[in-house]
């Protein structure tokens, strides 16, 4: 049984509050930004990019330079070659980004099968680990939380029509075609970023179950942000705790706590949804409920 004198001596080891203050400020980062993405059925685009980055790592390693100093460029680039190819192809985004994902996963295994050793451990990089979070991860963290917050609010309104209606809000001045490749090279960024907390397998989750909670709870545009990036944080803190308690994996313990609290907002959404129905109609985004500008 977990007891304070355990919390207490956790909490007292300065890897464990790296780890911490890393896990509040990734899961607020991935809050923010997921919660666009989710409105804006990005969020295999998420997916994509996290599993295609294992491609990124693997290069890395056989040119034998550090694999988190390559996945940043690598999912920049990635991020700008597939907005050009979703924007020059009549195809659907999802089948696009299904070719992208197995092509790179699959060349990411065959390069794999000629790497004889790696000393940083490839299990980390596939499950994360915050754990080892440096303190220059912190700055870079928050210098990118910082940067997210600010794009963000200073293009709400510019976010806020390019998600009810793309055509709309080019109509009305929206400089749609650079407001989408800033989001997704920042999301690319993101997911890169936080690929060493909670790794390749599960970063998509720790990007979407924030919002798609916070979806459930708020209406209001800025409070559904708000309430993303607040789940995404504290959830990512219980999680570590339970890790650190447990001794178990970081990364998952996250996800886990993420989904109860994605299982949590359900429940109470089921009445808020009853009080909603007598309210007059909104308007409406593909794929949700109402919501207020």
């Amino acid at each position: 049984m977990v007891d304070a004198g355990s919390l207490q001596l956790i909490l007292a080891e300065s890897f464990m509050q790296r780890a911490l203050l890393g896990g509040l400020l990734t899961g607020a980062l991935g809050g923010v930004l997921g919660s666009i993405a989710v409105l804006r059925q990005l969020s295999f685009f998420s997916d994509a990019l996290g599993h295609s980055a294992l491609l990124g790592i693997t290069i890395g390693i056989l040119i034998g330079v550090n694999p988190t100093l390559i996945l940043i460029p690598f999912a920049v680039v990635f991020a700008i070659l597939v907005n050009q190819l979703v924007e020059r192809s009549s195809l659907p985004t999802d089948a696009l980004l299904n070719i992208v994902y197995s092509s790179s996963l699959a060349a990411a295994i065959l390069a794999l099968s000629l790497v004889k050793h790696y000393r940083g451990g490839i299990r980390r990089l596939l499950f994360g680990d915050i754990l080892g979070v440096s303190n220059l991860d912190l700055v870079v963290i928050g210098v990118l939380l910082t940067a997210a917050v600010i794009y963000v609010g200073v293009s709400l309104r510019a976010q806020v029509l390019l998600t009810l209606n793309e055509q709309l809000a080019g109509a009305v001045g929206v400089r749609t075609g650079w407001h989408r490749l800033a989001f997704i090279v920042l999301l690319a960024v993101v997911v890169a970023v936080s690929i060493k907390a909670v790794g390749v397998l599960l970063i998509s989750a720790f990007v979407v179950i924030p919002a798609c909670a916070g979806r459930l709870l708020c209406r209001r545009f800025p409070y559904y942000i708000s309430a993303s990036a607040a789940l995404g944080g504290s959830c990512a803190l219980l999680g570590l705790l339970v890790s650190g308690l447990t001794n178990l994996p970081s990364g998952p313990s996250v996800v886990m706590v993420q989904f109860l609290g994605f299982v949590m907002a359900l429940i109470l959404s089921s009445s808020l949804l009853s009080g909603r129905s007598r309210q007059p109609a909104r308007p409406r985004i593909p794929g949700a409920g109402p919501i207020d500008l």
